[in-house]
């Protein structure tokens, strides 16, 4: 008998029936739900997908060179791993009671690979954050240490470990220029100097790109980087020498040292464009390791320090009465005698005199005389005569901590003495590369010029953005007085001028010399102990390539800027000179092995050779063997000899050494031969041997 037929079978029948029916309708529910999560709410539910999965990175870009007029890297980025965790995905399927064992033990590994603290990192695992730096900017060996754990070479895999390139700056002349380029910190932010003046074009514009992370937290870009030099910022060259640099800072913080002074600057500037080939500041520091440094030694002294000028700022009174025509070049001044009294004020000349032309009243620097000139032009127009070469407002080289330097406001009107005191650098204050600028504009032939720290803007492509040409900021004196007047200045190096050790051999020197006495804020008086030493100047005289501006601040051995400054003057011109290609002029021709070549005055080398071969060297002449007097003494030729024997024979000798620089004997005072007081000073000026 059919079991389907009977009364049970219809009844399974039923049950069929009604399974079959429940499938499909839950069928036709679930294909409705599908239908509607991908027709009607798919988009959303994407969005919301993508959303999870995409981010938009902000992509730093690599920070731009600075270069300096030579093409060389002064400041460059280098990219270092840095250590970021994940730590979701380093407790990811770890059950809630294991993960502070887990955490625990991970942070061991970790601190143990990067040197750092267990409970720092176990506290940054179990923050369960996506991303929280473990440390940035690790050595090599470090980064090998934590892609082993990564990797599970050296025990259990420890995952969620990102190591990742990081832009670090990297001075490669280490001390070179520091104060002048300043620093980039942690950050990627510029401070100091060129860093942060040009903080906005080196480091680049922060792009987004969009970005995928996969289940292991990696990093997968959507779009891809089709060229690196994209994502960095531009390229600045500088009109910096690094050359001139270097002997402009070995010259500074030697006679810094030796003179045991506080600190110093030195600008050497190119008159007809007012590019700055040289800016160099002591003490100084290796922007390297800038975080170890004394703040102090970060100042760029060259803008930053201000200081009453002194003697220097006779010229400019000088070429004021002869633009104004208060005085003519030929005229005598009468200087009485050494003492004059203004406005119950008595002003005093280190060199007393009678009559002097305006041309020794440079070379002795008479600051009687430069009184009577600032008073024949009155107040007003010797302020606006100072003004006109740039004193008292900001030279505008965007260089941060710059300062204007102060001189009285014209809502005011100076009174005699006030006239007197500033037109020889009393009562007003300056910067050394105003000075530096305003010598330059007696040297071009009258033009003040803008001052120019960077040659050219590039991107890291090397195309143009932008390109710096020489500025005239205005005319101060006319061609014929800004030659008149740098005739007058060569007197201070030569016969009895108070700069003779700025003197270049075969070269024609413009300069002048100063001795400022410092203010005491204690006293409001002038300090009996404290001076500024500086020098100004320019070569050669006709047509110079160089204007070079030294200022050595509280010197304590000697104090006198044509003791002090002038011969790192000399040094840092003899340098510059050469190269720019220009010899002394006369210079003979020396066979040295059988190679002719013209020697160098300043190498102690060439002096040791001549000294072998038995001929007098011609850095200095000697002095015909005049009969010795009682307690005297014959100076004998020390040259090319090191520094202790050449300390040790003078105290043998009975004389007492004053040392001048390091390295070999190129120069004594008073020179081989001269008879000399037992007692008395005997000057010996050291060079390098190289």
């Amino acid at each position: 008998m059919n079991r389907i037929l009977t009364h049970e079978g219809r009844w399974i029948r039923l049950r069929m029936g009604l399974l079959c029916g429940l499938l499909a309708l839950g069928l036709g529910v679930v294909v409705s739900s599908g239908g509607t999560l991908t027709l009607a709410d798919g988009s959303a539910w994407r969005d919301m997908a993508e959303t999870q999965r995409q981010r938009r990175l902000q992509v730093v870009p690599k920070r731009g060179t600075l270069y300096d007029r030579n093409g060389s890297a002064l400041a460059v980025s280098v990219d270092v791993p840095s250590v970021s965790l994940d730590a979701i995905e380093l407790l990811r399927a770890v059950s809630p009671q294991d993960q502070p064992s887990v955490a625990r033990n991970a942070a061991n590994r970790i601190a143990a690979a990067l040197t750092l603290d267990p409970a720092t990192v176990e506290k940054k695992i179990l923050g369960k954050r996506r991303f929280a730096w473990l440390k940035r900017r690790i050595t090599r060996e470090e980064a090998d240490a934590v892609r082993q754990l990564g990797s599970g070479e050296s025990g259990d895999k420890v995952r969620g470990l990102i190591v990742e390139a990081e832009g670090q700056r990297y001075y490669p002349r280490r001390e070179l220029a520091g104060p002048l380029l300043g620093f980039v910190s942690s950050d990627s932010e510029g401070r100091d100097g060129f860093e942060h003046a040009f903080n906005t074009e080196l480091k680049g514009q922060v792009e987004q790109m969009r970005g995928l992370r996969d289940r292991g937290g990696r990093l997968i870009f959507s779009e891809g980087i089709e060229d690196d030099q994209a994502f960095a910022g531009h390229d600045v060259q500088l009109t910096i020498d690094q050359g001139i640099q270097f002997v402009a800072e070995r010259e500074l913080a030697m006679a810094a040292r030796t003179y045991e002074a506080v600190s110093g600057s030195v600008v050497v500037v190119d008159p007809h464009t007012g590019e700055v080939l040289a800016m160099a500041s002591w003490p100084g520091y290796n922007p390297n390791d800038y975080s170890s440094s004394d703040p102090a030694a970060r100042r760029n002294r060259a803008v930053a320090d201000r200081f009453e000028p002194g003697s220097t700022m006779k010229i400019f009174t000088v070429a004021a009465g002869l633009q104004h025509k208060a005085i003519q070049a030929t005229d005598k001044m009468y200087c009485e005698n050494g003492s004059m009294s203004v406005d119950n004020i008595t002003i005093r000349d280190t060199h007393p005199a009678e009559w002097l032309t305006v041309s020794q009243v440079l070379a002795q620097s008479s600051n009687i005389c430069s009184a009577k000139i600032g008073l024949s032009l009155g107040a007003q127009t010797l302020y606006e005569s100072l003004r006109g070469f740039g004193f008292g407002e900001s030279s505008g080289t965007g260089l941060p901590g710059e300062s204007s330097g102060v001189l009285l406001p014209r809502s005011r009107p100076w009174v005699q003495v006030e006239t007197a005191a500033a037109s020889f650098g009393q009562g007003i204050s300056t910067t050394t590369l105003q000075l530096a600028m305003a010598t330059a504009a007696i040297a071009n032939g009258g033009n003040l010029m803008q001052p120019a720290l960077v040659r050219r803007i590039t991107t890291a492509r090397g195309e143009l953005v932008r390109e710096f040409a020489p500025q005239v900021r205005r005319r101060v004196v006319k061609e014929a007085v800004a030659r008149a007047v740098s005739e007058m200045m060569v007197a201070v190096t030569e016969d009895m001028g108070t700069g003779l050790e700025a003197a270049v051999a075969g070269f024609q020197v413009a300069g002048k010399t100063a001795t400022a006495q410092k203010s005491d804020p204690a006293t409001g008086r002038y300090s009996l102990d404290k001076y500024i030493a500086s020098f100004v100047g320019f070569v050669p005289a006709k047509d110079p390539v160089v204007a070079i501006a030294v200022t050595v601040d509280e010197p304590m051995v000697a104090h006198a800027g044509g003791e002090v400054a002038a011969p790192i003057f000399r040094r840092v011109a003899e340098m510059a000179l050469k190269y720019k290609g220009l010899t002394p002029s006369g210079t003979p021709s020396v066979d040295i092995g059988g190679l002719s070549q013209a020697p160098d005055p300043a190498n102690a080398a060439y002096a040791l050779i001549r000294q072998a071969q038995g001929k007098a060297p011609s850095v200095q002449e000697s002095v015909a063997q005049t009969p010795l007097q009682k307690d005297q003494l014959r100076v004998p030729d020390m040259t090319g000899w090191p520094l202790r024997r050449a300390v040790k024979e003078t105290y043998q000798l009975g004389a007492k050494p004053r040392v001048v620089g390091s390295g070999l004997v190129r120069r004594q005072v008073p020179p081989p031969g001269a008879p000399l007081d037992k007692g008395a000073l005997l000057t010996l000026e050291f060079e390098p041997a190289s």
